[in-house]
């Protein structure tokens, strides 16, 4: 057993999210988002917590990590669950950051997520992304979208992750889940041989460059059903940052692609409960209208604030009037929905003295 195991067990424990580890420092996890020490343990030196990350590692990760400086890779612990485990070199030496990865994958229902999220599982083909910063949750959402996808449908879902986070079981799906870096080269080289995979769904988890995201988009349009992630906070950005990856005089042929095969965007914020207790998601929602493509061929993206405002009752939202409900009903602290607004003035309220 390694030593560190009863760290992870601590952190699920305490509901925590992640353990920060580092040189010089005493061990701090994250709680509904607000960073702790953990009581009982003391300073770990470089020396020490190198002793202690090792015993988590392979001989060649290891070896990876000292030449290379960084490691990512996945660590699992029976009854607490996976981890997703950061090494890397700080000023006072060794580091580490760990993820929780439950062992339980939550369904949307238990994840209280909006049921046009769910609607994503039962399309066909296209391309759906779900949005957002570090640490919002899209890995937790995704694993959801791809439960419901396994116990409804009867299908070949290929993901590509770095590293593979939630362990999906085959239920009426065949699953196959590769990791970059020990299952295949890159997001892009596994993306070209899943199109030769006869899969009906692909999950890329980073859309990281614009050799990866032309491949998503073509795999969309030639009818799989592809889930990706970007590091944007909402729809007209998440389709200006793909468009952006490529250069001027292609940009034009990839709207007309994405104009055609974006089935969905999902943008995704978690924030702390007002009573501090928990956590919540708020997000934006997008879906394919007559007239979306019309708008991204355009490249009219601040007509899609108004797509989203008339698809109301098909379950489209905006985050904004998500933000202003939570505030509104005390959910969340109206401050810290006026500090993720986009319209500040209409949440000035919530921060009035």
């Amino acid at each position: 057993m390694a030593r560190l195991d009863a760290l992870f067990k601590h952190l699920k424990e305490t509901g925590g999210s992640d353990l920060h580890l580092g040189a010089g420092l005493v061990p701090h996890t994250r709680v509904h988002g607000e960073m702790k020490p953990v009581a009982g343990w003391p300073e770990f030196t470089d020396v020490s917590l190198k002793a202690h990350l090792k015993e988590l590692a392979s001989p060649e990760q290891w070896a990876h990590y000292e030449s290379n400086l960084d490691l990512d890779f996945a660590y699992a612990l029976n009854g607490v669950g996976r981890f997703r485990s950061n090494y890397l070199f700080q000023e006072r030496g060794a580091a580490a950051v760990f993820r929780l990865i439950p062992e339980k994958i939550k369904t949307l229902a238990e994840l209280k997520m909006p049921p046009a999220i769910a609607s994503f599982a039962d399309l066909e083909q296209g391309l759906v992304l779900v949005t957002g910063p570090t640490g919002s949750g899209k890995s937790t959402t995704l694993a959801g979208i791809i439960d419901l996808i396994n116990t409804k449908h009867a299908k070949h879902v290929v993901t590509i992750e770095d590293p593979v986070e939630f362990v999906h079981p085959n239920k009426s799906c065949t699953i196959s889940q590769r990791e970059v870096g020990q299952d295949t080269e890159s997001f892009a080289s596994a993306l070209r041989a899943a199109m030769r995979q006869d899969p009906g769904v692909i999950l890329v988890g980073e859309m990281r460059d614009m050799e990866t995201i032309g491949l998503a988009i073509t795999a969309a349009e030639m009818g799989v059903l592809v889930f990706g992630t970007l590091h944007t906070n909402n729809a007209p950005k998440t389709i200006d940052r793909l468009i952006d990856a490529f250069p001027t005089d292609q940009q034009g042929q990839v709207r007309t692609m994405l104009s055609e095969s974006l089935a969905g965007i999902v943008s995704q914020l978690l924030l702390r409960t007002a009573d501090g207790k928990g956590r919540v998601a708020v997000n934006e929602i997008l879906m394919k209208t007559p007239g979306l493509p019309n708008v991204i061929r355009e490249g009219n993206t601040p007509m899609i604030h108004s797509i989203i405002q008339s698809g109301k009752s098909q379950g489209m939202q905006a985050m904004d009037d998500v933000l202003f409900t939570l505030a509104q009903e005390g959910r969340i602290n109206g401050e810290e929905a006026f500090h993720k607004a986009t319209n500040k003035q209409r949440f000035e309220q919530f921060v009035r003295e």
